[in-house]
């Protein structure tokens, strides 16, 4: 790994859900990585994600000066009042003063020199997670410190936690640049920060398909980690759908966005749809999705929808939690993917979709939308 001479390079610090691993995650810094690749070519990258050494070895080489962290996650975990205005207050008085966290200090005070803060894109800061409010008190805190411009972009900030709009306003305030990828989110903050209203960050460089042999002419994802539905609820919905749809069992293919959690649906019906093939993540992260014009896909998963309708694909969003995953799934459907949204939970099976994806051209509008967004960030306009 080459190391630039500190006193010219910028240094860039990423913030990120990276590492767990999650393929809209790690997608999402993918992306950023490749594009700084491209346009800060010399500068240094330090990514704070939950899981560093996990993250440095999936993304490695997407940048040459990348290397990981993770010290506002690990103060955002350790704050000893979950409730996020207590998480924001302490964070602040740890990056002025790194004593109150030793063991983050080194961590801290490299924070402290940062040239540019950034936290990528994602659904993380909002009541599924209430205690990550304090990544952005670190992150402006820390600009104090440093001078740091700050940034914050594609970010899916509902549902909110109670009594923290007030809280988001005065910390989105204090940015340089604030993107959501909303309605929702936008409008949660139409009376504090002027924010920007784009589009997912995956749009700055939506992955061109990489399996155009790929013969397989139903694609499924379903998760269990979010909801209500446990996998034998979810095994029986997901089933009625292929018997309304009367597929054959050799042209499914289950994909799995996370290990483990995307593959207990399938098990459970493995036996009972003989000839279906199973990707596991390691392929998915590796090959890239096997996503094509024609194809149908069942996917519970926001950024295999994004890819998917990216490539052409028609489908059905099945959304495993109304008050988080509906905003996701409708965002997309909103620029126009052509999905349909299904309520996991409920009772109804719609007909096989005949049309979908995104119309020509709105994938190329929608990153130039982005890249607008990244040029602002990063001093190209």
């Amino acid at each position: 790994m080459s190391h630039p001479d500190s006193s010219s390079a910028r240094r860039i610090y990423l913030v990120a859900p990276t590492g767990l691993p999650n393929f809209g995650d790690e997608l999402v810094a993918a992306t950023w990585l490749r594009y700084l690749a491209r346009t800060e070519p010399d500068a240094e990258v330090w990514l704070d994600c939950h899981t560093p050494g996990t993250a440095q070895v999936m993304l490695a080489g997407l940048h040459p000066n990348l290397r990981c962290t993770n010290t506002l996650w690990r103060l955002t975990g350790e704050a000893p009042d979950p409730e996020p205005w207590a998480v924001v207050a302490w964070i602040r008085r740890v990056i002025h003063d790194p004593g109150l966290a030793p063991r983050c200090g080194p961590g801290v005070e490299l924070l402290a020199t940062a040239d540019v803060i950034h936290l990528l894109g994602g659904g993380y800061v909002n009541a599924l997670w209430p205690r990550h409010a304090g990544l952005l008190a670190g992150a402006v805190a820390a600009s104090v410190r440093s001078g740091a411009r700050l940034a914050m972009t594609g970010q899916g900030l509902v549902p909110a936690a109670p009594h923290v709009a007030e809280l988001l306003y005065a910390l989105a305030a204090r940015f340089d640049v604030v993107d959501v990828r909303d309605r929702d989110s936008a409008d949660l903050l139409a009376d504090g920060a002027a924010a920007m209203f784009t589009c997912d960050d995956v749009f700055l460089h939506v992955p061109e398909p990489e399996h155009q042999d790929y013969t397989r002419a139903v694609m499924v994802c379903v998760q269990s980690d979010i909801g209500e539905l446990g996998p034998p609820a979810l095994a029986a919905r997901v089933r009625g759908i292929l018997r309304r749809w009367d597929v054959d069992p050799g042209e499914v293919t289950f994909v799995e966005a996370i290990p483990r959690i995307d593959r207990a649906v399938y098990d459970l019906l493995a036996a009972d749809l003989p000839g279906a093939a199973f990707m596991p993540f390691s392929d998915l992260w590796r090959d890239g999705v096997p996503a094509l014009a024609g194809q149908v896909w069942l996917s519970t998963r926001f950024h295999l929808h994004l890819t998917a309708a990216a490539a052409g694909a028609r489908g059905v969003a099945l959304s495993v939690s109304p008050d988080y995953y509906d905003t996701k799934h409708r965002s997309l459907i909103d620029l126009g993917s052509g999905w349909a949204m299904l309520d996991a939970a409920g009772a109804d099976t719609p007909e096989l979709p005949e049309k979908g994806g995104f119309p020509d051209g709105t994938v190329a509008e929608l990153r130039a939308r982005k890249t607008e967004v990244a040029d602002r960030i990063y001093g190209r306009s």
